[in-house]
């Protein structure tokens, strides 16, 4: 027997929205984020910029630590397989969604990583019984909000994570053929994707081992879902955060940072990394993670997480007779 047809008008929209996987997925990831205990808050802004916000469970024993999502999909579906096991290692988890990703959102127009640095710390004092002191961890994109955010509020950031975060890349570095890409605009086409063939093309440029298989109707369906909202802004964004950009003009900061790249990254090369730790020198350390690509938080979850947990409650894991130290962890999984 032939199913039903799918209802006309609205009802039809509401139906299609009911078979869509990447919602299902979605409603995955908050499911995740509640049954782990975390709970949503919107924080309005001075400036009428909106914030929204993942808070832990309160309890006074666990060690506050702010994750920053990079370039995709909203921060639930980056972090949701870290938040037991860092509870676990005693961090309480904030996940906020960075302005003009998720339910953040605001009328100012500065697209810098500056400002969206400043609106997380704002939203970060905000809060009811807000963390005085906090590490923060930061992937790609959200690295440079990281950095900028250990720059400007040193008192505030105890310690940094930063995962392939190419915060040290110069413009120049485009034309130089460093990267993938040869111009912003067609980083904002692979980044932003709005064509099954963009798609296809960031996860073969993001994953060191690639699905296999990438059935075209789901891929259309994470791309309506996920990929239309905020296209103008967040391609400002990115114009924002290459264009003119000069390693000469990026500050010091001087918290304890750990550098983690994957060996085998081809939208950030490894270039950045052991450039970010020259810049830093001895108050960084870079940990290479073998076989992993720039999507190393969805590659290798379980060696990142130990990485982080080491780094923030047990930092003499990294260090031998007073020296950093650049580690190379092999990992076959």
């Amino acid at each position: 027997m032939a199913p039903p047809p799918p209802p006309a008008g609205g009802s039809r929209r509401r139906w299609q929205h009911r078979l869509s996987p990447t919602l299902a997925r979605d409603r995955c990831y908050t499911r995740s984020f509640r049954s782990a205990g975390l709970r949503p808050a919107a924080v309005t802004l001075p400036d009428g910029a909106v914030v929204h916000i993942w808070l832990p469970p309160p309890d006074p024993a666990l060690h506050p630590v702010l994750l920053l999502h990079g370039f995709g999909a909203r921060a639930t579906w980056q972090w949701a397989p870290f938040l037991r096991p860092l509870i676990a290692a005693g961090l309480a988890p904030f996940v906020p969604d960075l302005v003009f990703f998720g339910d953040s959102t605001s009328p100012a127009a500065d697209r810098s990583p500056v400002y969206q640095a400043a609106s997380v710390a704002a939203a970060m004092a905000a809060l009811p019984g807000a963390p005085q002191r906090y590490a923060v961890v930061g992937v790609s994109y959200g690295g440079f909000v990281a950095y900028h955010l250990a720059h400007a509020f040193p008192a505030t950031v105890e310690r940094l994570v930063l995962v392939a975060a190419g915060v040290c890349l110069e413009e120049a570095d485009l034309a130089a053929g460093l990267f993938a890409v040869e111009d912003i605009a067609e980083a904002a086409s692979l980044l932003l994707p709005q064509r099954p063939e963009d798609l296809k093309r960031l996860v073969a440029l993001t994953f060191c081992r690639p699905p296999r298989f990438m059935p075209s109707c789901f891929i259309r369906d994470y791309i309506r879902t996920m990929c239309t909202e905020n296209v103008k802004e967040k391609s400002e964004l990115l114009y924002a955060l290459i264009n003119g950009r000069k390693l000469s003009d990026l500050p010091k900061i001087n918290q304890q940072t750990l550098i983690i790249w994957g060996d085998q990254d081809r939208v950030f090369p490894l270039e950045l990394g052991l450039r970010l730790k020259r810049h830093l020198g001895d108050t960084s350390e870079l940990v290479i993670v073998k076989n992993a690509g720039h999507a190393i938080n969805r590659e290798k979850p379980a060696e990142l997480c130990r990485l982080i947990k080491n780094h923030i409650i047990d930092s003499s894991v990294k260090y031998r007779d007073g020296h950093k130290v650049v580690s190379l962890v092999t990992t076959t999984s």
